[in-house]
């Protein structure tokens, strides 16, 4: 009996000191819960009833036989006996309503669990039970041992036949190094997945065999029990969870393959729009590129904005929470990338420049290679390419050098500075006979020449001719040559070169002569 009094003292739950504040004590004989006190009876607090209820079912128990409780009509609620004498009061003010529970419904329980924790009582002092208990434990533990084995087995037969087929696959290769480190990859990638996979299993099979085991002793049943119940009950709720998301699920799916069809159909309608099956004033062929990706973006961006309700998990707080933590870091982040994408836009769609034109954007200048949406690449004549935010180039007053020239080509312009002792239509027609000589350089439209001011010591000249883009010398290049033609020229026909400030003429012109043209290191060739 003294080892039943410290049994039923030890399985006490959810009790406090302090009785005053308490709300609610659970009366449990031989770790199961029994009834669950919530209110005051008789000035006794929910904890002070369930240590009188236990001290009353020790004194009881005290005597020997086949121990039987009922319930017992005593109003307004229902006494619990144990052979006929009292053990407990179930009060009305003990009920949860928000469980929908009766008081005959709570006493019907009460006086069930009391008998089974009666019965685990015998059958604790039963010498035969124990011995059975025992005898389950022990080949419950034999069959968790022998399943933990024969997993190892099949881990290492498994690695093995799927090593085997993955180098059978790999053994086509011609390269020794790849196929090393593919090799090497997929060992460690395998063992690592199956490593994963077999500690998964055998944590399931130990909490399993856990639960058996305490399931066979009457002492630890109830905690037995708890644990199947939590992994059958996690089970059943993950299984009933994914059948409810299968409905929303398959919505969502129906929208994300719409989408899909949807973007492929505009996908065919651009491209006919590129290759210009199809006429569109509003659709230019240059702007078929930008115009698809946005198109398609605005599609999947509108799938995903209806889909979203239908996504498993949508309606939970840590979905909402993921979704208010990445709102946050785009407002944060992502102005500036927004404003280089708004620039793009309005650089695409008011046609500025185009792919191929050689255009001049601040200090640099070249041929436009790609338009992207957050910056513009340009290679200039050394071939050097320039990446150019495309928020600078709006900002920036940009030059475009092939949008004005008739037909195919880009312009070519550059300035000269000569004296006013010197007659300017000498000078244009010089500027001119260099333009003809220089490979590259169109002779129609005939290069022109534009005096575009007259300063304090000299008139300044801009050559304006047309070049071909196709031609594959760069634009240095014939800027050199132009350049080249243009000294050659002046020094045939003994005009000098030079922006004087005014102190003294030279006594001979500043002039090289043509028979030094080529001085060494310089070769006619």
């Amino acid at each position: 009996m003294l080892l039943l009094t410290s049994m039923l003292h030890a399985t006490e739950l959810s009790t406090t000191d302090n009785h005053e504040k308490t709300d609610e004590a659970t009366l449990s004989v031989f770790n199961r819960d029994i009834v669950v006190f919530r209110s005051t009876v008789l000035g006794m607090h929910p904890s002070e009833r369930v240590l009188r209820a236990k001290a009353r079912i020790t004194q009881q128990l005290e005597v020997t036989g086949d121990h039987q409780a009922k319930a017992v009509v005593v109003a307004p609620g229902m006494l619990i006996q144990i052979d006929g004498a009292g053990s407990f009061y179930i009060s009305p003010e003990d009920i949860d309503p928000y469980e929908q529970e009766t008081l005959e419904s709570v006493a019907e329980n009460a006086v069930k669990a009391l008998n089974q924790s009666l019965s685990e009582i015998r059958e604790s002092h039963s010498l035969r039970s124990i011995l059975h208990a025992l005898g389950y434990a022990a080949l419950a533990s034999l069959v968790y041992v022998g399943l933990i084995w024969l997993l190892i087995k099949l881990r290492r037969v498994a690695i093995r036949k799927l090593l085997n087929f993955a180098h059978e696959k790999m053994a086509g290769l011609n390269d020794v190094g790849v196929l090393l480190l593919r090799r090497e990859r997929i060992n460690w990638v395998m063992r690592k997945v199956f490593q994963l996979l077999t500690w998964l299993i055998i944590l399931l099979l130990s909490y399993q065999w856990l639960g058996v085991i305490m399931s066979q002793f009457p002492f630890t049943r109830p905690w037995g029990e708890h644990l199947n119940g939590y992994l059958f009950g996690l089970v059943l709720m993950l299984g009933g969870a994914i059948l409810r998301a299968i409905p929303d699920l398959f919505v969502a799916c129906v929208i994300f393959v719409l989408a899909k069809l949807f973007a492929k159909g505009m996908g065919h309608f651009f491209d006919l729009v590129q290759n210009r099956s199809i006429e569109i004033a509003w659709l230019d062929a240059d702007l078929v590129g930008p115009t698809r990706r946005i198109a398609i973006i605005a599609v999947w961006l509108f799938a995903l904005a209806m889909a979203y309700p239908y996504l498993p998990g949508s309606g939970t707080e840590a979905f909402k929470g993921v979704s208010v933590l990445v709102g946050l870091m785009l407002s944060m982040g992502a102005s500036s990338l927004v404003g280089q994408a708004a620039s793009g836009l309005i650089l695409t769609y008011s046609r500025v420049y185009r792919k191929g034109e050689f255009i001049r954007i601040g200090e640099h200048d070249g041929t436009i290679t790609e338009l992207g949406m957050f910056s513009t690449r340009i290679r200039n004549g050394m071939g050097v390419e320039l990446t150019l935010p495309n928020s600078y180039v709006l900002s920036s007053v940009t030059k475009n050098y092939s949008r004005v020239v008739s037909g195919d080509g880009f312009v070519v312009d550059t300035k000269v500075t000569i004296g006013y002792d010197t007659p300017w239509r000498q000078v244009q027609a010089m500027l001119i006979e260099a333009a003809h000589r220089t490979p590259g350089i169109l002779p129609e439209p005939s290069p022109k020449v534009f005096q575009t001011a007259l300063s304090d010591f000299y008139p300044e000249y801009l050559l304006v001719c047309q070049a071909i883009p196709t031609d594959p010398r760069p634009r240095a290049e014939v800027m050199n040559q132009l350049h080249a033609n243009i000294q050659d020229v002046f020094n045939e026909y003994g005009v000098q070169i030079m922006s004087p400030h005014y102190l003294g003429d030279p006594e001979h012109e500043k002039v090289v002569a043509k028979s030094n043209w080529y001085k060494e290191p310089a070769s006619p060739s």
